[in-house]
């Protein structure tokens, strides 16, 4: 009977307040869709360095035959040259650092060339003669890739160290705002649901004033006068929740499966496990909104 009781005033309270009700499922929804994108994003950049980090080489390349860069002044590198880079990087002071060297031969990097020019003309006026002698350097550490490219930047015979952390890190610069930027806007609307739900439960309480009175002089408890409001902004915000879930997972599905993946292949996404990680986040933080929202409003508004 309790139990009836109290989910029929639920539903008088949800009737009653529509329009609100309404209001703070869509501001909750929005709220989290935020704080998993953020999660999401999060997830991703930490896929991304687990992928990338331990692959990322730096690259010395050697002075060209007619190699346009001031400090080969347009002269390939002597053999001495690209001998004491060899043992450069076989010393006692880079050997612990380095994990792996491989030597690009010219017969190499033509070859490569060729591969990533394809049809191209610039092919046909492309001799071997021309490309350049390279040494590509996996760290143990690739957080000290700087150690390598201070020692060999200014080299003589060396035209350039490339890292290609370059490449990459910008692309996680990126990802980084995006997740900042969704945590602000969740912030900013997790208040707003706080302050719906506040004024929703208060509305609530309020219209049925008289009745809770009632329930006070005959003896019911704090916890069964304010269960049946509790519910309404727990329904409200669960509801909100499993929108926000619903959305993650036909964005995932649709515009990171079917847009973003196929289009860079050159690394992995996160996908639907990552989403069912976030989901009971998201529903527990739903949740943990409206009993905080409600147990503030009731506080007041349910006392005789």
């Amino acid at each position: 009977m309790k139990l009836r009781f109290i989910f029929s005033e639920v539903g008088k309270g949800l009737t009653r307040n529509r329009a609100m009700s309404v209001a703070v499922i869509i501001v909750t929804f929005v709220s989290l869709l935020f704080v998993g994108v953020a999660g999401l994003a999060q997830m991703q950049v930490n896929r991304m360095k687990s992928d990338w980090y331990d692959k990322i080489e730096v690259s010395i390349y050697m002075c060209a035959q007619g190699d346009e860069i001031p400090s080969c002044n347009a002269e390939e590198a002597a053999g001495d040259q690209i001998d004491a880079v060899r043992t450069k990087l076989t010393s006692g002071e880079l050997a612990p650092l380095i994990k792996d060297v491989y030597e690009e031969s010219k017969e190499e990097a033509f070859e490569n060339f060729q591969k990533i020019m394809g049809e191209n003309p610039i092919t046909q006026w492309t001799t071997v003669d021309m490309m350049p002698i390279s040494f590509r350097v996996r760290l143990v550490d690739p957080q000290q890739y700087s150690i390598i490219k201070e020692e060999f930047s200014g080299t003589p015979g060396v035209a350039q160290v490339k890292d290609q952390r370059e490449i990459v890190e910008p692309l996680f610069s990126v990802i980084d705002k995006a997740k900042l930027m969704s945590l602000g806007l969740a912030g900013v609307m997790i208040v707003a649901a706080i302050l719906l739900i506040t004024t929703t439960i208060r509305l609530s309480a309020m219209s049925r004033e008289r009745e809770t009175s009632i329930m006070r002089l005959v003896g019911a408890s704090s916890l069964f006068i304010q269960a049946p409001f509790m519910i309404e902004g727990a329904l409200a915000a669960l509801t909100g929740a499993l929108l926000a879930v619903g959305s993650l997972f036909l964005g995932v599905k649709f515009v990171i499966g079917g847009w973003i993946a196929p289009a860079f292949k050159w690394t992995s996404f996160v996908g639907m496990r990552e989403v069912w990680i976030m989901t009971p986040v998201l529903v527990v933080a739903a949740l943990l909104l409206a009993v905080v929202a409600s147990a503030f409003s009731l506080a007041k508004y349910t006392k005789v």
